[in-house]
C-alpha cells in the first residue's frame, strides 16, 4: 500500500495536482508575456507646464504639457546671457557705461532692477551677474543696447532680439519667441515651452561662465570707473536651499505667473528642469521633480533673501 501511494504521489505535483497538469500549467505560465514593470508615478506638481530633462543625453525624464508655449518672464534672461557669451570674441572684460535711459525703463516698466547707477561702468561680466542674480532688467538693456547693431539704441535693442531669435532657431527651439529682451512683453509674444527653457538651459549651462555666474548665492561688484560697491543677491531660492542645485533663473509677471529654471546634480547625474506658471509653490514643486529625478527625499527649508534684495 505504501508503495502505491508513493507511485501516486510521483505522478502528483507538490500541491496534490496530477503531475500532467502541473507541467501544461508551467508550461502554459513560461509561455505567457511577464507584467510590464509599472513606472514610478511622476510628480504631482502645481504649475500649468513643467519639464524634467537628464542634462547629458537630453533624455526627458518627466513632462507636464510641455510642448506647449507660455509666457516665460525673465527666464527670457537665459538666453540673453547665452546670445552674448555665444557671440565670437565676446570679452567679458568690456567696460559698458551705463546711461540714464536705462534707469528711466525699469521704472516706467517697475520692472526688476540691479539698480544700476547712470555714468558708472561696469563690465559684461558684471552685467552679466546684475542680468541673471537680481534679475536686474537695466543690465538687459544694457546688454542688449552693447551687443546689438544700429543707430540708436532702439535698433540696438531690437537687432538684440533679433539675434535672440536665431539662436532660438540655430538650438531648434521651436515652440519658442521673443519680443523682449528681458522677458518684459508689450506684445505678448514672449513664448517659450518648458521643454524648450531645458533645452536652452542645458547649452547654456555648457558655458563655465554661465555655470559660475548662475551658481553664485551672491556678490560684490566694484565699479570700474567710481567708488561704488554693488552687492546682489541670488532670486532662485532653491539654490543654497537643496543639495546639488547649481542654477539656474527665476521670472515673475502677471501674465507668466511664477517661473523656475533649475539644474542640479548629485550621484554622477545632472538634471535641468522648468516650472512655468507655478503659482506660490515653484520651490517645492521644484524639489519634488528633483526628488524624483534622484530618487531621494530631500526636506526644503528655503533660503531667505535679506529684507533689501529683489524677490524674482
Amino acid at each position: 500500500m505504501q508503495r502505491r501511494g508513493g507511485e501516486q504521489d510521483r505522478r502528483r505535483g507538490a500541491w496534490g495536482a496530477p503531475l500532467a497538469a502541473t507541467v501544461t500549467a508551467a508550461a502554459v505560465a513560461a509561455a505567457l508575456p511577464a507584467p510590464a514593470a509599472q513606472a514610478a508615478p511622476g510628480p504631482s506638481v502645481g504649475a500649468k507646464g513643467a519639464y524634467l530633462m537628464d542634462a547629458r543625453s537630453g533624455r526627458s525624464l518627466w513632462a507636464k504639457a510641455a510642448t506647449v508655449q507660455r509666457p516665460m518672464a525673465s527666464t527670457t534672461k537665459i538666453m540673453t546671457a547665452v546670445v552674448v557669451l555665444d557671440t565670437p570674441g565676446t570679452d567679458l572684460d568690456r567696460q559698458i557705461q551705463i546711461k540714464q535711459s536705462y534707469r528711466d525703463y525699469v521704472q516706467r516698466t517697475e520692472a526688476s532692477t540691479a539698480d544700476l547707477r547712470t555714468g558708472d561702468k561696469l563690465t559684461t561680466r558684471q552685467l552679466l551677474y546684475a542680468l541673471m542674480l537680481p534679475s536686474g532688467c537695466d543690465a538687459a538693456y544694457a546688454l542688449a543696447d552693447a551687443y546689438g547693431t544700429g543707430p540708436d539704441e532702439a535698433a540696438r535693442t531690437k537687432s538684440f532680439v533679433a539675434r535672440m531669435n536665431a539662436k532660438a532657431r540655430q538650438l531648434k527651439l521651436g515652440g519658442t519667441h521673443y519680443d523682449s529682451f528681458d522677458g518684459i512683453s508689450s506684445a505678448g509674444r514672449n513664448l517659450s515651452t518648458p521643454k524648450d527653457l531645458a533645452a536652452l538651459s542645458a547649452h547654456a549651462l555648457r558655458n563655465s561662465t554661465f555655470r559660475t555666474v548662475t551658481a553664485a548665492l551672491n556678490t560684490q561688484q566694484k565699479a570700474k570707473n567710481v567708488n561704488r560697491l554693488y552687492t546682489w543677491y541670488n532670486t532662485n531660492k532653491l539654490l543654497g536651499s537643496y543639495d546639488g542645485v547649481t542654477g539656474v533663473k527665476t521670472g515673475t509677471t502677471s501674465a507668466a505667473g511664477p517661473c523656475l529654471v533649475f539644474a542640479a546634480r548629485h550621484g554622477g547625474r545632472s538634471v535641468v528642469g522648468v516650472l512655468l506658471n507655478d503659482a506660490a509653490n515653484r520651490y517645492p514643486d521644484a524639489a519634488k521633480m528633483l526628488d524624483y529625478a534622484f530618487k531621494k527625499h530631500t526636506p526644503l527649508k528655503l533660503r531667505r533673501l535679506p529684507s533689501a534684495a529683489h524677490e524674482d
